[in-house]
């Protein structure tokens, strides 16, 4: 049981009442996530926003940054993103042996060298926020710098998450997501 409660939205302020309104009226879910950030009404709004900007409108690669949650998940004990993004990160072309490895991915032949110079990034920002210039370089063999200041921010996101979502002992919801359009709903084509 969460440690602090998750807001329904027949037991939101309006304002929240509206959001979680929109989220479902765009194919989104309101997840357990959301329900406890709506505890604080005025950062929920703008949570949800950031987190659909970065799961949703960014060059990098999808598979990545998946990667790049999952491995966040086992660093923090996250179970929580862990159930949420194992069905998105098959869907975005991780396979289960990469999955199955990302704990002790150094030892795995499941990894490009991209994918390695992903993951080490990865280890080294989530553990110590400086990053050795080699593991920089290596980075910058295969991403650009667009990609690289998105992959610091997936980083950043999914950590902070998991700082929230662990402590807080959030129930992992009843239904995962099953893919990014679940999390950000399904909108209309721009004109």
């Amino acid at each position: 049981m969460s440690r602090v409660g998750l807001v329904q939205k027949d037991q939101a302020t309006p304002e929240v009442k509206e959001l979680f309104q929109r989220i479902e009226d765009n194919g989104a879910k309101v997840i357990n996530l959301y329900r406890v950030v709506a505890n604080s009404p005025h950062v929920v709004r703008n949570l949800i926003k950031l987190g659909n900007s970065i799961i949703g409108k960014t060059d990098l690669s999808p598979k990545l940054r998946e990667l790049t949650i999952m491995r966040i998940a086992r660093l923090c004990d996250c179970e929580y993103e862990w159930v949420q993004h194992t069905p998105i990160a098959l869907h975005c072309g991780a396979s289960q042996a990469q999955l199955d490895a990302i704990g002790s991915w150094k030892e795995s032949d499941a990894f490009t060298d991209e994918e390695r110079a992903v993951l080490q990034y990865v280890d080294e920002v989530a553990r110590n926020v400086k990053v050795a210039d080699k593991t920089f370089e290596a980075l910058r063999q295969h991403l650009s710098e667009r990609e690289i200041v998105e992959l610091n921010l997936a980083i950043g996101w999914w950590g902070m998450l998991a700082r929230l979502l662990v402590p807080l002992e959030v129930e992992i919801d009843a239904q995962s997501v099953g893919s990014v359009a679940d999390l950000i709903g399904q909108r209309p084509a721009q004109k």
